[in-house]
């Protein structure tokens, strides 16, 4: 379980790193070629869908960061936790979401499942 609660932890940091090389690089390191990310929001494939999507987030929620809420939950290969959006100077959470990552026999993302607990009005 260690091994999937450190990668959820990488997955959570690459949606806090602001610097968009940096971000690339740890994509290409932390998903396969062929991963997928849906949630209610989006359904692409691939490094730079993954990318495009992360990038509209920190775009649209400048100001915020991404936390893992609780305990990641993992068997075999397959980890599932909560994560919430909140001010980076402290505060309130103003999302909260859930993740289902399954990776690949390599130890690389294969899928996110995402879901929305919470979201603002409007977003």
């Amino acid at each position: 379980m260690s091994d999937l609660t450190e990668l959820a932890d990488r997955y959570i940091s690459i949606w806090n790193e602001p610097d968009e090389a940096k971000r690339a690089a740890a994509i290409a390191d932390l998903y396969a070629a062929d991963a997928t990310y849906t949630d209610p929001l989006a359904d692409v494939s691939g490094h730079d869908g993954i990318a495009t999507v992360i990038t509209g987030a920190r775009q649209q929620f400048t100001g915020f960061e991404f936390k893992i809420l609780g305990a990641v939950d993992a068997n075999h290969h397959i980890a599932r936790f909560q994560w919430e959006l909140v001010p980076a100077a402290g505060g309130e959470n103003i999302v909260i979401g859930f993740d289902v990552i399954a990776t690949d026999g390599a130890g690389k993302i294969k899928t996110v499942s995402g879901f929305l607990d919470k979201v603002p009005a409007g977003a």
